[in-house]
């Protein structure tokens, strides 16, 4: 049986894709934490490095992904703002699905795309995301600080709840989501690991 937040981000990713964003309309470059905080419900302002930080205390945070929940990633190489990803769907235990924007194309939203635990220990300390120019897996890992949990569920989830759904829509947004070629992600793991120890040693 689907967890309220599986069914509760599925119709919220849904209705995002019919209704066009009100920043790009305007011509504005949809950012990462705006659409994040959107999507998720959580309340938490300033670029995507500090999200980790400013949640402590406020909401709760682990390790685990979670359905509804937000990744965060820190500043690392040229991404020097950081990231934050909403969860879309848990695929196993090294696999998920991910709604965000502004990262394969300038503003653009990307839903339910892969990404992939690539850290040596299976933590989600390191992963590999869905880049469109690719048309698969980005070609750098990315270190993650972790996943910041909302505390309920959120008011725009309430809503979308209570929006009706058309079939068509909801077919629209599963064919959104990047392949899933899930027999290589413990290859690409392993193959990280050999690297981090190479450059260790």
């Amino acid at each position: 049986m689907k967890s309220i937040w599986t069914i509760a981000f599925a119709v919220l990713a849904t209705i995002s894709l019919i209704a066009p964003d009100t920043a790009l309309a305007r011509g504005r470059i949809l950012q990462c934490v705006p659409f994040a905080r959107q999507v998720s419900g959580i309340e938490i302002y300033g670029n995507a490095k500090t999200w980790w930080g400013q949640a402590a205390g406020r909401y709760d945070r682990g390790q685990q992904p979670r359905v509804g929940a937000v990744m965060a990633l820190p500043s690392h190489g040229k991404m020097r703002l950081g990231h934050v990803a909403t969860v879309s769907q848990i695929v196993n235990d090294r696999e998920l699905l991910l709604t965000h924007a502004n990262w394969s194309r300038r503003g653009g939203i990307e839903r339910n795309v892969r990404a992939i635990d690539v850290s040596a220990n299976g933590d989600w300390s390191r992963v590999r995301i869905w880049y469109a120019g690719n048309g698969d897996l980005g070609t750098t890992s990315y270190p993650v600080s972790g996943f910041i949990y909302p505390s309920a569920v959120s008011v725009g989830v309430q809503m979308a709840l209570s929006q009706p759904v058309k079939a068509q829509d909801i077919a629209k947004a599963q064919a959104a989501r990047g392949p899933l070629i899930s027999a290589e992600v413990l290859a690409i793991a392993e193959r990280e690991k050999a690297e981090a120890t190479l450059a260790s040693n």
